[in-house]
């Protein structure tokens, strides 16, 4: 049976339990992370059945992250929260989640990556795309140290930094923010969990993702003639005051997130 996670009258949070407690520590991982970058970050959480989904949308990357989890029991939830108060609900020990109350989401919460339509374009190897996050942040830092003191100014450093992360990554059309991105919210370690696999470049109308067996990071193309404009995830209210919508369909091997040949035993769903 699915339950509406919603918050109770009297004040009480809702709480969400991991079907395994490492899924705690993860979450808590991928927010402490973000909060280092900015304080006053959001969380859209969405829940459908066992499948939790956290989105977020690290500072400087101009990228969405998703964390994925697996739960004890199903659940229907949908709902934009502080990163911080998200944070500090966590409870590592048990494995569990009091989710804080809804927050007026920023702007991209409302529009996110498509829940189906996306093609596989190409395998990555973890330690290739470690390396080729490392080489654009040593040029960068090679670049600016070798500026004049005068020429290193916030409007130098922003578009020099636009040129190289918007790059792609070589044989995918994947800028190298999306690479980055992943490398630091540590979606690509130097020992990937077992199999992993490899890292998958995929692609849905405008959206790009690079997908890793512990989260995703998805980038909106410019726009581009004859391509289709944003897909928007509606933004519906329950009863209770909770945003409502259901994780996304994986029509890549036509299966749901988690279930099917797409999901690993042990490993986290995938987005």
């Amino acid at each position: 049976m699915t339950t509406d996670a919603t918050h109770a009258a009297d004040g009480r949070r809702s709480r969400l339990a991991f079907a395994e407690s490492a899924g705690a520590a993860s979450l808590a991982a991928f927010l402490a992370r973000q909060l280092r970058w900015d304080r006053t970050a959001a969380a859209r959480i969405t829940a459908g059945g066992e499948v939790l989904a956290v989105f977020t949308r690290p500072a400087r990357f101009n990228v969405l992250a998703v964390l994925p989890g697996r739960l004890r029991a199903p659940v229907r939830l949908d709902v934009t929260v502080s990163a911080g108060e998200l944070l500090e609900g966590i409870d590592e020990e048990r494995g569990e989640i009091a989710v804080p109350g809804a927050v007026t989401g920023p702007s991209w919460a409302g529009v996110l990556p498509p829940r189906g339509g996306w093609q596989r374009l190409a395998d990555v190897a973890h330690a290739a795309a470690r390396e080729a996050a490392a080489a654009v942040v040593a040029e960068f830092r090679q670049r600016t140290e070798g500026m004049a003191p005068e020429a290193r100014t916030r409007q130098a450093l922003d578009g020099l930094a636009e040129e190289i992360w918007s790059r792609p990554l070589p044989g995918t059309p994947l800028p190298l923010r999306a690479v980055h991105a992943a490398h630091a919210l540590g979606f690509l370690p130097p020992a990937p969990p077992p199999g992993a696999g490899e890292a998958a470049v995929l692609a849905s109308g405008p959206w790009l993702r690079l997908r890793t067996a512990l989260g995703s990071i998805a980038v909106r193309r410019p726009a581009t003639p004859g391509l289709p404009g944003l897909n928007v995830m509606p933004v519906r209210r329950t009863a209770g005051g909770h945003h409502r919508e259901h994780y996304h369909h994986d029509t890549e091997t036509g299966t749901g997130p988690g279930h099917g040949p797409d999901h690993e035993p042990g490993q986290p769903p995938r987005l």
